[in-house]
């Protein structure tokens, strides 16, 4: 793919991305959109292959959607795959990840950047958003209905044809790197109407559906990151597909893919099946004693 800026983006932003390339110019430490990396995103680098096992088409269209450096939104269950995803993305086009877990007391100075005080006086801090946009990562939002709607508006400007980061406090306003991209997350399942993103937000990304894969490929995953046999990954499938039926019936959320690979990573160790589920399983999930009761015979009936 050409370097030109006007290649890798669609038209609303060709003048943004005109404003960053003569910035470029200027004194402003970033590194040239050539692969290469500032030694400061070199600890974002994603330097071995994450394992992703590709479920549909959402490998090209993200591919696409980063081509025109189009802002992310990925949506689906916990532990469903959605930050693997990113990571291997991240991998697979060979830019930085920086990551933020988002939570109710983050602020706005928390992602763009504060001052510091230290020994020589007062020194600004870029927050990781700032980070990103300046030397051309791809910044990942994780849970981002967690955080604050006064925080989340930050984030407008560079996810419309702007692509500008208003520095307040600084008094700078960073035009985004032509590599930036932002991809956030968030489970729909949580939504309320206090917990959930504005349409003013919505609108600006594309989306990507996220769900618990078909029995067999979970089982290969499952038995590829735990280490088990393929039929002991296909009970414990057998046993999260059990409890997802549950959900709404006692159970605010299934069994992720993520906890069957605890657990299988904990038969792997030499555990018992039945206490591996029990421990990475029923006992995170709920403290219902019936729903536990339910839990344990679908194990029962597997191990």
């Amino acid at each position: 793919m050409r370097n030109d800026p006007f290649f890798r983006t669609y038209s609303p932003r060709q003048e943004a991305m005109s404003r960053v390339s003569q910035s470029q110019q200027e004194a402003m430490t970033r590194p040239a959109s050539t692969g290469t990396v500032s030694e400061l995103m070199d600890q974002y680098i994603v330097r071995e292959e994450p394992y992703y096992r590709t479920v549909a088409d959402e490998v090209e269209l993200y591919e696409a959607a980063y081509s025109v450096r189009m802002p992310m939104m990925l949506k689906g269950p916990t532990g469903c795959g959605k930050t693997r995803f990113v990571e291997y993305m991240a991998w697979k086009l060979k830019k930085p990840l920086i990551t933020v877990a988002c939570n109710e007391d983050m602020t706005a100075s928390d992602l763009v950047g504060r001052y510091l005080l230290d020994a020589n006086g007062t020194r600004w801090q870029d927050g990781p958003l700032a980070v990103a946009a300046r030397h051309g990562a791809i910044c990942y939002l994780d849970e981002v209905v967690e955080a604050r709607q006064d925080t989340i508006v930050v984030i407008h400007p560079l996810t419309d044809a702007r692509r500008q980061l208003p520095l307040e406090k600084k008094g700078e306003l960073v035009e985004a790197h032509p590599d930036f991209q932002i991809v956030i997350s968030y489970n729909p399942g949580y939504q309320s109407l206090m917990k959930d993103l504005k349409q003013s937000t919505k609108q600006r990304f594309g989306g990507l559906d996220f769900n618990y894969p078909e029995h067999e490929v979970e089982a290969e995953i499952v038995a590829h990151e735990s280490g088990v046999s393929i039929d002991v990954a296909k009970n414990l499938v057998h046993i999260g597909e059990r409890a997802r039926n549950l959900k709404g019936h006692g159970l605010d959320e299934g069994l992720s893919t993520r906890m069957l690979i605890y657990a299988g990573s904990l038969i792997t160790k030499g555990v018992a099946p039945l206490a591996a589920c029990r421990v990475a399983l029923v006992r995170p999930i709920t403290d219902d004693p019936d729903m536990r009761d339910a839990l344990d015979s679908a194990v029962t009936t597997y191990f």
